[in-house]
């Protein structure tokens, strides 16, 4: 393996890449290779295996030995070598090297042909989105599952086996994930209705549990607490200015976070002031004006801070290699640490509580 990481080197100098551009230090790069190859010999770890996230967590397994096992200094060896295989992995493959994906795609379980017509019936007659999809799936699966421990058919239902279904539900989950589950189960129950395996509708006896509102996480943010979670913000570091840029979004526009995370660059028109956005479930594009403030903080992110991923269009990507579109799950984090240090209670803060922030979203240019 040290040779492919010295020829690795060699052609990453001889092509005039600059490894500052590839999202890591060169000497870090360089090191990891040096370590991976002196312990691939020692351990007879295939070189190719290693170049993908289970390769190297058994690489890093070995490369930590087993007398530093669960030491805080083993923990912080192993992720350093994670960070440097990664990166060379990445360098590697931008050099036209065929090598493994990083991650491998989770099998999809095939769906029981009376799913499979469900999840059409959804799509078709009901133009569900596909988290929306995903649920209702998952309820349909726990429905049948409990319906073949009772040894009962799906086609011999009874309000008696969905209260028994929801009782059992209910000793598990928080009342407003039981109104959830019945809100699919009532769907589920209409398609069975509707395709002739029920003779009855019984989506009408489906009632959901009362909960009061106030149960629930807060839906929005006094203004105040809005304007200091966005002054927290370091913008001198990364990824301060984009964090901002996308907080400011979301507080501005009141658009969802996959509305903002799916932006794409051409969705930025400069010259017309416009910002172009995607409803996620029902596909249709909005126009919006593109205010100053907001210009000013995407401009400051794509001119200092985005990193140069030429393989996608996304307008907000990871700080690290492979330069990644970020998710819903990481916003949440960052909003939820900017609050923390703005002495905001962030236990159950999001990206809804920005959106539903404010009625009129009034940016205060010299506060922001």
């Amino acid at each position: 393996m040290r040779k492919v990481a010295t020829s690795a080197n060699a052609r990453l100098f001889s092509s005039g890449g600059r490894p500052i551009s590839l999202g890591a230090r060169f000497g870090s790069i360089s090191v990891g290779c040096g370590g991976s190859g002196h312990t691939a010999n020692s351990t007879s770890l295939a070189e190719a295996e290693q170049l993908s996230l289970a390769g190297v967590l058994r690489f890093t397994s070995a490369y930590a030995g087993p007398r530093l096992k669960e030491k805080k200094s083993a923990r912080g060896s192993c992720e350093a070598a994670q960070n440097a295989i990664h990166a060379w992995a990445c360098a590697l493959r931008s050099l036209g090297d065929a090598l493994p994906p990083w991650r491998c795609e989770p099998k999809v379980q095939a769906l029981s042909p009376l799913l499979d017509e469900y999840c059409d019936y959804r799509r078709t007659h009901n133009g569900v989105a596909d988290g929306t999809l995903v649920r209702d799936l998952d309820v349909a699966q726990r429905l049948i599952a409990h319906l073949q421990i009772r040894q009962r058919a799906p086609t011999s239902l009874t309000l008696v086996d969905l209260d028994a279904f929801i009782k059992e539900l209910a000793t598990r989950v928080s009342k407003s994930t039981v109104a959830d589950v019945c809100s699919s189960l009532r769907s589920f129950l209409r398609f069975l209705q509707t395709t002739g395996r029920l003779p009855v509708d019984l989506a009408k006896g489906v009632m959901a549990p009362r909960f009061r509102i106030s149960a629930r996480p807060p839906r929005t943010l006094p203004w105040q607490n809005v304007k200091r979670i966005l002054r927290s913000i370091q913008r001198s570091e990364p990824p301060g200015k984009r964090d901002f840029a996308i907080l400011l979004l979301l507080a501005t526009y009141g658009l969802g976070a996959a509305e903002v995370l799916g932006l794409r660059l051409e969705d930025v028109d400069w010259q017309a002031g416009i910002l172009r956005a995607r409803r996620p479930k029902t596909k249709v594009s909005i126009e919006l004006p593109l205010l100053t403030p907001v210009a000013r903080a995407l401009s400051a992110y794509l001119q200092w801070e985005r990193p140069p991923a030429k393989g996608t269009a996304r307008l907000f990507l990871s700080k690290n290699m492979p330069y990644s579109p970020i998710t819903s799950g990481a916003i949440r984090h960052r909003i939820r640490h900017y609050a923390s240090k703005a002495g905001v209670a962030a236990d159950v803060i999001g990206a809804h509580a920005f959106r539903h922030s404010h009625a009129s979203r009034q940016v205060d240019a010299g506060a922001m």
